[in-house]
Protein backbone atom coordinates (compact mmCIF):
# COMPACT_ATOMS: atom_id res chain seq x y z
CA UNK A 1 0.00 0.00 0.00
CA UNK A 2 1.04 3.41 -0.57
CA UNK A 3 1.86 5.89 2.31
CA UNK A 4 -0.79 8.76 2.62
CA UNK A 5 0.05 11.53 4.05
CA UNK A 6 -2.55 13.28 5.98
CA UNK A 7 -3.32 16.87 6.01
CA UNK A 8 -3.46 19.09 8.73
CA UNK A 9 -7.21 18.74 8.83
CA UNK A 10 -6.67 15.01 8.77
CA UNK A 11 -4.38 15.55 11.69
CA UNK A 12 -7.20 17.33 13.47
CA UNK A 13 -9.87 14.93 12.72
CA UNK A 14 -7.40 12.55 14.04
CA UNK A 15 -7.19 14.15 17.51
CA UNK A 16 -10.54 15.25 18.08
CA UNK A 17 -11.60 11.41 17.64
CA UNK A 18 -8.77 10.70 20.38
CA UNK A 19 -9.65 13.43 22.24
CA UNK A 20 -6.46 15.52 22.19
CA UNK A 21 -6.74 19.69 21.22
CA UNK A 22 -2.84 19.26 20.08
CA UNK A 23 0.11 16.70 19.17
CA UNK A 24 1.55 18.51 22.40
CA UNK A 25 -1.05 17.76 24.42
CA UNK A 26 -1.27 13.93 23.29
CA UNK A 27 2.39 13.07 24.36
CA UNK A 28 2.18 14.88 27.64
CA UNK A 29 2.37 11.81 29.62
CA UNK A 30 5.96 12.17 28.43
CA UNK A 31 8.64 13.61 31.27
CA UNK A 32 9.65 17.14 29.65
CA UNK A 33 13.04 15.99 30.47
CA UNK A 34 12.69 13.08 27.51
CA UNK A 35 11.32 15.19 25.02
CA UNK A 36 13.46 16.73 22.23
CA UNK A 37 13.69 20.47 21.85
CA UNK A 38 16.16 21.30 19.44
CA UNK A 39 16.97 19.68 16.25
CA UNK A 40 19.30 16.44 15.85
CA UNK A 41 22.67 17.06 15.42
CA UNK A 42 22.79 15.43 11.68
CA UNK A 43 24.23 16.25 8.58
CA UNK A 44 21.61 17.37 5.62
CA UNK A 45 19.40 17.94 4.00
CA UNK A 46 20.38 15.54 0.98
CA UNK A 47 18.44 14.58 -2.31
CA UNK A 48 17.33 11.54 -2.86
CA UNK A 49 19.89 10.48 -4.81
CA UNK A 50 22.25 11.16 -2.31
CA UNK A 51 20.27 9.71 0.51
CA UNK A 52 20.94 6.21 -1.71
CA UNK A 53 23.96 6.66 -2.56
CA UNK A 54 25.40 7.24 1.15
CA UNK A 55 23.48 3.41 2.07
CA UNK A 56 25.06 1.95 -0.81
CA UNK A 57 27.96 2.94 0.89
CA UNK A 58 27.43 1.29 3.97
CA UNK A 59 26.39 -1.59 2.30
CA UNK A 60 29.10 -2.15 0.03
CA UNK A 61 30.92 -1.77 3.45
CA UNK A 62 29.00 -4.97 4.67
CA UNK A 63 29.31 -7.06 1.37
CA UNK A 64 32.85 -6.46 0.57
CA UNK A 65 33.83 -9.63 -1.63
CA UNK A 66 30.33 -10.80 -2.20
CA UNK A 67 28.15 -11.34 -5.35
CA UNK A 68 24.66 -10.05 -5.87
CA UNK A 69 22.63 -12.35 -8.49
CA UNK A 70 19.41 -10.34 -7.29
CA UNK A 71 17.71 -7.46 -9.98
CA UNK A 72 17.21 -9.80 -12.80
CA UNK A 73 20.37 -7.86 -14.65
CA UNK A 74 18.69 -4.52 -13.17
CA UNK A 75 21.86 -2.52 -11.60
CA UNK A 76 22.59 0.58 -11.14
CA UNK A 77 19.75 2.96 -11.84
CA UNK A 78 17.86 5.30 -10.04
CA UNK A 79 13.56 4.93 -9.37
CA UNK A 80 12.66 8.36 -7.66
CA UNK A 81 10.30 7.03 -5.14
CA UNK A 82 7.54 9.40 -6.11
CA UNK A 83 7.38 7.23 -9.83
CA UNK A 84 4.40 5.14 -8.17
CA UNK A 85 2.38 8.05 -7.55
CA UNK A 86 2.91 9.96 -10.94
CA UNK A 87 2.87 6.81 -12.94
CA UNK A 88 -0.30 6.02 -11.21
CA UNK A 89 -2.70 9.33 -12.22
CA UNK A 90 -5.53 8.51 -14.81
CA UNK A 91 -3.68 10.65 -17.16
CA UNK A 92 -0.81 8.18 -17.65
CA UNK A 93 -3.19 5.46 -18.16
CA UNK A 94 -4.90 3.99 -20.88
CA UNK A 95 -8.55 2.39 -21.52
CA UNK A 96 -7.42 -0.80 -23.80
CA UNK A 97 -6.89 -2.73 -20.72
CA UNK A 98 -8.00 -2.96 -17.07
CA UNK A 99 -5.36 -4.26 -15.29
CA UNK A 100 -2.38 -2.24 -17.35
CA UNK A 101 0.16 -5.00 -18.14
CA UNK A 102 2.89 -2.82 -18.48
CA UNK A 103 2.94 -1.48 -15.01
CA UNK A 104 1.94 -4.71 -13.67
CA UNK A 105 4.56 -6.90 -15.62
CA UNK A 106 6.46 -4.49 -12.99
CA UNK A 107 4.36 -5.54 -9.56
CA UNK A 108 5.00 -9.09 -11.05
CA UNK A 109 8.74 -8.87 -11.12
CA UNK A 110 8.64 -6.91 -7.43
CA UNK A 111 6.33 -10.05 -6.17
CA UNK A 112 8.63 -12.79 -8.26
CA UNK A 113 11.59 -11.06 -6.18
CA UNK A 114 10.28 -10.85 -2.92
CA UNK A 115 9.23 -14.57 -2.89
CA UNK A 116 12.39 -15.95 -4.10
CA UNK A 117 14.08 -13.59 -1.12
CA UNK A 118 11.80 -15.01 1.30
CA UNK A 119 12.59 -19.27 -0.10
CA UNK A 120 16.52 -17.81 0.09
CA UNK A 121 15.91 -16.60 3.64
CA UNK A 122 13.53 -19.14 5.36
CA UNK A 123 14.64 -22.37 3.22
CA UNK A 124 11.46 -22.90 2.10
CA UNK A 125 10.43 -24.24 -1.06
CA UNK A 126 7.74 -22.09 -1.70
CA UNK A 127 6.54 -18.52 -0.98
CA UNK A 128 3.22 -16.78 -2.04
CA UNK A 129 3.16 -12.94 -2.05
CA UNK A 130 0.35 -12.78 -5.07
CA UNK A 131 -1.67 -10.57 -4.14
CA UNK A 132 -1.42 -7.29 -6.48
CA UNK A 133 -2.85 -4.59 -3.98
CA UNK A 134 -4.29 -3.75 -0.58
CA UNK A 135 -7.65 -4.42 -1.22
CA UNK A 136 -6.70 -7.67 -3.00
CA UNK A 137 -4.90 -8.63 -0.10
CA UNK A 138 -7.27 -7.50 2.91
CA UNK A 139 -9.99 -10.00 0.93
CA UNK A 140 -8.38 -12.51 0.69
CA UNK A 141 -7.26 -12.49 4.70
CA UNK A 142 -10.95 -12.19 5.62
CA UNK A 143 -12.04 -15.33 2.94
CA UNK A 144 -9.37 -17.31 4.79
CA UNK A 145 -10.37 -16.09 8.40
CA UNK A 146 -13.88 -16.70 7.97
CA UNK A 147 -12.69 -20.65 6.28
CA UNK A 148 -10.59 -21.22 9.11
CA UNK A 149 -12.99 -19.86 11.92
CA UNK A 150 -16.39 -20.95 10.33
CA UNK A 151 -17.56 -17.46 11.27
CA UNK A 152 -19.56 -16.35 7.97
CA UNK A 153 -19.18 -12.48 8.27
CA UNK A 154 -16.41 -10.17 8.77
CA UNK A 155 -16.70 -6.37 11.13
CA UNK A 156 -14.27 -3.82 10.17
CA UNK A 157 -14.18 -1.50 12.62
CA UNK A 158 -12.94 1.99 12.21
CA UNK A 159 -11.67 3.67 8.51
CA UNK A 160 -9.70 2.13 6.35
CA UNK A 161 -7.31 3.41 3.49
CA UNK A 162 -9.73 4.04 0.34
CA UNK A 163 -7.53 1.69 -1.82
CA UNK A 164 -8.01 -0.96 0.81
CA UNK A 165 -11.97 -0.90 1.66
CA UNK A 166 -13.76 -3.41 -0.92
CA UNK A 167 -15.73 -5.42 1.56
Amino acid sequence: MRYLPKSPAERQEMLAAIGAKSIEELFSSIPERFRLREPLKIPGPYSEAEVIQYFKERAAENSNGYTSFLGAGVYNHLRSVVTDAIIQRGEFLTSYTPYQAEITQGTLQAIFEFQTLMCQLTGQEVANASMYDGSTATTEAVLMAERLTGVGACWWRGPCIRNTATC
